[in-house]
């Protein structure tokens, strides 16, 4: 098979920035220590590209949702130190589990039944104080089921630790409630937002998830965290357009002069969205604004002003994830895990 040309669409993985962010937060889990929620594909940026530098940085707790999501990170960490955080729901998954030595977190009392049936092992167990998704609830935890588990981790899970609410020092008050009714050798509570709410939220384990990949879920972590991913596209066409015409669908923008333009192959396909209109690409210090809609897999850039810019040349677009939350309304997490699979 001939070999493919070069892609004209690329994400650049600053791995030193990643780095540098779990050990800040592994800094500011004060006596914890930090994990790393690796699952979807470490928020959109690959495992490949991310697990072996957090696992060189010096993390050992890591944490995917399903259990097609495990052979990836098996390739670089130890079973023992992986977790699926969606549990057992069934038969195979506890087989799966026992297998391969991943720990699985128990998300209920049925959950719990079936792992001890199927031959039970180490695993984690989530408790539910307040966000009303996985776990069990406080009430559960005296269950013959729960008290038979050979718990490693108890967690749970913060629901607004990116505000000031009420509900985070409630959360922490429901978990050291429950501390004290199940057997376990650890405990777990904060995200990346809650890394920055203080020791009491520390415990013994931390996961961090959206900070690591450049993500600012509170002030607090601005100064600490660094952008890691950096979409970047090269020009693949350039053209010369008058005053009066339009570009893109319905024509949504209309030259009021002679203007140089040029067309980049990323669009919303590539998880650039149409939210981003209006905003602008970066080359050699200058901006190149977006002319009318995305497309799906084109985008227009107005280079009136960048005339040494031609075809093949790079583009980078802004990525700093709080700035691009609020140019497109898109929260952080979306802006990671939207990101297409076409970058090179």
């Amino acid at each position: 098979m001939a070999e493919l040309p070069p892609p004209t669409l690329r994400l650049h993985i600053d791995k030193d920035a990643l780095a540098q962010n779990w050990r800040a937060l592994d800094r500011l889990s004060g006596p914890a220590r930090a994990g790393a929620a690796v699952k979807a594909n470490c928020y959109g940026l690959g495992v490949d590209n991310c697990v072996p530098v957090l696992g060189d940085a010096g993390c050992r707790d890591f944490f995917v949702a399903h259990w097609s999501e495990v052979p990836a990170v098996l390739g670089y960490v130890p079973a023992e130190q992986l977790s699926v955080l969606h549990g057992v729901g069934s038969a195979a998954e506890a087989e799966y589990a026992r297998a391969t030595g991943v720990r699985p977190v128990i998300d209920s009392v049925q959950q719990a039944k079936l792992w001890t049936e199927s031959g039970g092992g180490p695993c984690h167990l989530m408790v539910d104080t307040g966000i009303n998704r996985l776990g069990i609830s406080p009430d559960e935890a005296s269950d013959i089921a729960i008290q038979a588990l050979s718990v490693e981790v108890l967690m749970s899970h913060l629901a607004c630790a990116d505000e000031d609410s009420d509900k985070n020092p409630a959360q922490l008050g429901a978990f050291r409630e429950v501390m004290n009714k199940v057997p376990h050798r650890e405990t777990s509570l904060a995200n990346s937002a809650g890394v920055a709410l203080g020791s009491d939220f520390s415990f013994d384990l931390t996961r961090p998830g959206l900070a690591l990949y450049g993500g600012i879920p509170r002030p607090e972590l601005a100064d600490s965290i660094q952008q890691v991913a950096y979409p970047q596209a090269s020009i693949i066409q350039t053209r010369q357009i008058e005053a009066g015409e339009s570009v893109g669908y319905n024509a949504t923008f209309t030259a009021s002069s002679a203007m140089r333009v040029g067309v980049v192959s990323l669009g919303y396909a590539d998880g650039i969205l149409r939210s981003w209109a209006g905003a602008h690409f970066e080359a050699g210090g200058k901006r190149l604004p977006i002319l009318g809609k995305v497309s799906m897999d084109m985008i227009v850039l107005d280079l009136t002003d960048a005339t040494e810019i031609g075809e093949g040349d790079w583009v980078s677009l802004p990525y700093h994830l709080p700035d691009a939350a609020r140019q497109t309304s898109l929260s952080q997490y979306e802006l990671l895990t939207v990101l297409g699979r076409r970058f090179g």
